[in-house]
């Protein structure tokens, strides 16, 4: 059955041009305003949207994305609220949407019943964080017989050898994660990207998308220029959290984010 990631990644290399990614938590600041937003991004150039599923503890995210996630959950957010908008934003549009979540929710709601009801709803891939490909091995449960693409997470500190197996793992793309630590912005970017993701590379044929750390379109179009695909999330999270109540939220995120998509498209042109 053919997949959205896959097609827009095929259409993409037929244009030769990077993908551009945009995180945003579902709910923040209420999920209402996620079916605009994604309108919003995909106005704004945006290739795929990641949703963050609302948890009340998400480890590998930064403060910015802890709060929305709080927010999100203030607001009422739940899974069956969070696939009822997926299945709005489907009524508009065919871009691709990765769900980014831990794996507590989904244990809580069902694995296999998540997975078939994100699916449902029009969800095209997952990407789970605190899932190591070990565990997928020894857990019949968690084995990947889903419709979603198992989105799966590189960092700089993994060896060759585990880069293998998490490749094996993989749909849809390669998360290359460019720095340690949680998610959050920063000034500069870490210099081995390149030589990271030419050796992902090695391992699989898969599309790579780098993220942490991105901001400014400066960054966006040197990632750009490495990889497959370039990922923001915490500077447009902060610029959510920043006009949550602005009656024209969704058009301030796209105005912060066209320019990001612009320099990514340019340069990976």
């Amino acid at each position: 059955m053919p997949n959205r990631i896959d097609e827009k990644f095929a259409a993409l290399r037929a244009a030769g041009r990077t993908g551009f990614v945009a995180y945003i938590t579902a709910g923040d600041p209420t999920l209402e305003a996620t079916v605009e937003l994604v309108h919003a991004l995909e106005e704004a150039g945006v290739d795929i949207v990641e949703l963050g599923v609302p948890f009340s503890d998400p480890l590998a995210d930064g403060v910015v994305n802890q709060m929305a996630a709080q927010r999100a959950l203030d607001a009422g957010a739940t899974i069956g609220s969070l696939f009822e908008s997926i299945r709005r934003i489907r009524a508009r549009t065919q871009i691709p949407l990765v769900l980014f979540t831990y794996l507590n929710p989904l244990y809580v709601h069902g694995f296999d019943r998540f997975h078939e009801e994100a699916a449902a709803a029009g969800a095209d891939g997952i990407l789970i964080l605190d899932l190591p490909p070990e565990e997928v091995a020894a857990n019949r449960e968690l084995a990947d017989r889903h419709r979603l693409k198992s989105i799966r997470l590189v960092a700089p500190t993994t060896p060759p050898a585990r880069m293998e197996s998490i490749a094996r793992a993989a749909g849809g793309f390669i998360y290359y994660v460019s720095r340690e630590g949680v998610t959050g912005e920063q000034a500069d970017l870490s210099s081995s990207i390149s030589a990271q993701v030419a050796e992902i590379k090695r391992h699989t044929d898969l599309p790579v998308a780098v993220g942490f750390g991105i901001s400014t379109p400066g960054q966006a179009a040197a990632v750009a220029v490495q990889a497959e695909a370039v990922v923001v999330g915490s500077a447009i999270v902060r610029r959510i959290a920043e006009n949550v109540h602005a009656p024209d939220l969704a058009a301030k995120i796209a105005d912060f984010v066209r320019p990001l998509a612009d320099a990514t498209h340019r340069a990976g042109a």
